[in-house]
């Protein structure tokens, strides 16, 4: 079980390098914004594999949070670009 373990954190190691990459030269502001609500999911994700390695439940709540308010975040932030762009 180690051994997919660690594959799972490399490849979400990863992504979180590709997902940094468009977030520092992403062309518009959406571009950032969604990258950086994937790289809040792919935080949760890795926080979900250390669930899954040391078998503490304790942490679920905590997942569950983080991912409402990114989500929340994402659809906010895109929201007001949406009105920015209309008004220029």
């Amino acid at each position: 079980m180690t051994l997919v373990f660690t594959i799972v954190l490399v490849m979400l190691s990863v992504a979180a390098v590709l997902t940094l990459y468009r977030l520092l030269r992403g062309s518009s502001t959406l571009d950032r914004v969604a990258a950086l609500d994937v790289f809040v999911i792919l935080i949760v994700c890795a926080a979900a594999v250390y669930v899954a390695i040391y078998r503490d439940g304790s942490n679920i709540p905590l997942l569950a949070a983080v991912a409402l308010v990114g989500f929340v975040g994402s659809a906010t932030a895109a929201r007001l670009v949406e009105r920015w762009e209309r008004h220029r």
